[in-house]
């Protein structure tokens, strides 16, 4: 309190995120196709994912499914055969939105968790350092 308060960052919109979801996922395909690491779809869905994570940290809770559907669409037209098309895979692609859903969704809840602990931090009396509380 000292120090001043410090606003708590704002969400970036959701067109943003999803520009950069979509951006980002073909980057990161495109890495792992120069890697020729391409073939491991399970490693695919791992590094966007983790895209989704770190999306989601900065964006608001509403853009996490069209996270996770912008990612599955990249991951499903570029790093599953037949490349270029979209397919649906009854057992496969469930599961796949899923888990970029739930990346998306733990990204911002870990940013928000942040931010409320170090607004509390913030507000709550120093005790030991001289502060109000000693007297």
């Amino acid at each position: 309190m000292r120090s001043g308060a410090k606003a708590v960052p704002r969400p970036i919109a959701n067109l943003v995120v999803w520009a950069g979801a979509g951006a980002g996922a073909l980057l990161l395909v495109g890495v792992l196709n120069a890697l020729g690491v391409l073939d491991r779809t399970g490693l695919a869905l791992a590094v966007l994912c983790s895209l989704a994570a770190v999306l989601g940290t900065r964006g608001r809770f509403a853009a996490a499914p069209g996270t996770a559907v912008l990612c599955w669409l990249v991951l499903n037209v570029f790093a599953t055969h037949p490349t270029g098309e979209v397919s649906w895979a009854g057992h496969r692609d469930p599961e796949w939105l899923v888990y970029l859903l739930v990346a998306g969704l733990a990204g911002a809840v870990a940013s928000r968790i942040v931010s409320a602990r170090a607004a509390y931090r913030r507000v709550t009396p120093q005790i030991g350092r001289g502060g109000p509380a000693d007297y």
